[in-house]
């Protein structure tokens, strides 16, 4: 079983996915309806966006 998040992770998550639900209002529909189709519902293609956003490093 996973430890619990401690603050600084629970923050990151949270800050990921606000900053992923504003990039999907901003997407055009077919870009959403893409992705629909890719993974099969908006909490999906927002769980991924939010996965990619997470271990994607970030520039120095």
């Amino acid at each position: 079983m996973s430890e619990p998040f401690d603050e600084t992770q629970t923050r990151a998550l949270i800050d990921a996915a606000q900053q992923m639900i504003h990039m999907w209002e901003r997407l055009s529909s077919d870009k959403q309806n893409t992705m629909l189709e890719r993974f099969g519902s908006k909490e999906k293609a927002l769980a991924a966006l939010v996965a990619t956003r997470l271990v994607t490093p970030k520039p120095d």
